[in-house]
């Protein structure tokens, strides 16, 4: 009887380990996704295309200085460092759900819908953990920007994870090169690149019909009839001294690039530039602005950043808005071998639909995603645009391949999947994933168009932007050093 009652004490000593052992590795497996998460989130492991691994100097505090007063702008949305705050809420929700009790098997790892929601709801309320997180970022910029000398690398790699909104006008002119790096000359650059600009809207735009040709009348009367459509969903945009202001830029940058001239779509690409360096001298929400609050010369200020930051831009571009456009055509094709060779069976349905990809396609790459997006997102997107700086034509297709193959992986987070989620972020099972793609492949070619162009895009959050742009360096990272992978 004794040793009957040992080995039965034996069996239910080894069972219990086995358990112990089973939930400790289950854990130690999804605390290590859940730091790859952390640290794709964050942009600390994916910085962009300068760096891959972690700082391993510790900041040096004593050298930061108080964020230089120049920094007067207020921009009203609230998308400051959107990924430190994704990953402090991903991290508290996680942790909570795999922390069993001491009498719970390894099911109760997963949390019901209601105390995830309660949870999404806590972590979101604690602000405390986000503020050091946004402190500790602010100091980085700080750092990067009080020196002689800013390092153009380093502020690339910050800046591809998203900028704080009111440092955002100078970093935009930094990395575009429209002010130069040395702090002693960049005052005097940006006054007498300032003065050419008002000469140039003299010399071209100030002018009587008389005085242009043909073609320059034409084309001044298409960009007066598009700048009222431009953004029309923000009605600072309908203000007519505002589609003034960005008719004189679109002229005058269109006289002076006569190789491409004016390209519908081109109106679009200014306005990011307009609503950033307003930001300078407006408070408050956008809807709110009103460009007569400004005097003559903070306008001519404005307009001046937009137009050369505007055609800095487009330098690198140069081929998508010359005769038929061969620089978007040859993008929409690495577009289409990118998406056959991530998910065959949407490519294969879209062919088997007789629908090109340029029918839809082509006003993302003409417009950079400014159409397709709400537009408090469009500032936050343009801010890994410009850090990608010559590199964005080729970093392009990976954002749409990403855009078009979305799924809303955050929604899952709210109803208590979250490793499914996780899963699905960097694994491989076309069944757990929910995607744009699974309509897509459930449409014919009218509703395969109409889904395309009107994608349902209208309650996106910053979150749901750096999942996309998370998953586009993810993909670049794969398959931008080896194009015989995309080879047909």
């Amino acid at each position: 009887m004794k040793n009957n009652s040992n080995q039965n004490n034996n069996r239910e000593e080894e069972n219990h380990s086995k358990d112990e052992g089973s939930i400790s590795s289950l854990d130690s497996t999804f605390n290590q996704t859940l730091r790859n998460v952390r640290g794709l989130l964050k942009g600390r492991s994916i910085p962009g295309k300068v760096l891959l691994s972690r700082r391993s100097d510790p900041l040096d505090q004593s050298n930061i200085q108080d964020p230089s007063p120049n920094y007067e702008g207020s921009f009203s949305y609230n998308e400051s460092e959107t990924s430190d705050r994704m990953a402090n809420e991903l991290e508290e929700e996680v942790q909570r759900s795999i922390k069993p009790n001491n009498n719970e098997n390894s099911n109760s790892l997963n949390s019901s819908t209601s105390d995830t929601e309660n949870t999404s709801k806590e972590a979101q309320k604690s602000t405390t953990g986000a503020r050091c997180t946004d402190s500790a970022r602010v100091a980085k910029f700080t750092k990067v920007l009080s020196g002689t000398t800013v390092i153009l690398e380093k502020l690339r790699e910050l800046s591809w994870s998203g900028i704080p909104p009111y440092m955002r006008p100078d970093i935009w002119r930094l990395l575009l090169g429209y002010a130069p790096p040395n702090s002693d000359r960049r005052g005097g650059v940006l006054k007498r690149k300032r003065l050419e600009y008002l000469d140039c809207v003299s010399q071209y735009y100030d002018i009587p019909d008389s005085e242009r040709s043909d073609d320059e009348i034409n084309m001044l009367r298409q960009i007066a009839v598009d700048c009222p459509r431009t953004v029309p969903d923000v009605s600072f945009f309908q203000q007519e001294q505002v589609q003034k202001s960005l008719e004189r830029i679109l002229y005058t940058w269109a006289i002076r690039h006569p190789a491409s001239g004016y390209v519908q779509g081109i109106n679009d690409l200014a306005t990011p530039f307009l609503v950033v360096f307003l930001s300078e001298y407006l408070e408050g929400s956008v809807d709110n602005w009103s460009i007569s609050d400004l005097s003559p010369d903070k306008i001519s200020y404005v307009e001046a950043d937009c137009y050369w930051c505007l055609s800095k831009l487009l330098d690198g571009m140069q081929d998508h808005y010359t005769f038929a456009q061969p620089g978007i055509q040859r993008l929409v094709f690495k577009l289409k071998e990118l998406v056959r060779r991530i998910d065959e069976p949407v490519s294969t349905h879209m062919e088997e639909q007789g629908l090109e990809f340029l029918q839809f396609a082509f006003r993302w790459f003409n417009c950079l995603l400014i159409r397709e997006i709400p537009f408090d997102l469009v500032t936050r997107l343009w801010d890994t645009y410009l850090a990608e700086g010559d590199s964005l034509p080729d970093f392009l297709v990976y954002i749409f391949a990403s855009f078009l193959l979305t799924f809303r992986i955050w929604e899952r987070l709210h109803m208590g999947q979250k490793r499914k989620a996780m899963h699905d972020l960097f694994g491989h099972d076309r069944k757990a994933e929910a995607k744009w793609s699974d309509k897509l492949v459930k449409l014919e070619f009218q509703e395969l168009v109409m889904f395309l162009q009107h994608l349902p895009t209208d309650n996106w959050t910053h979150q749901d932007l750096e999942i996309v742009l998370s998953r586009a360096f993810v993909w670049h990272s794969m398959f931008n050093s080896s194009p015989s992978h995309l080879a047909s």
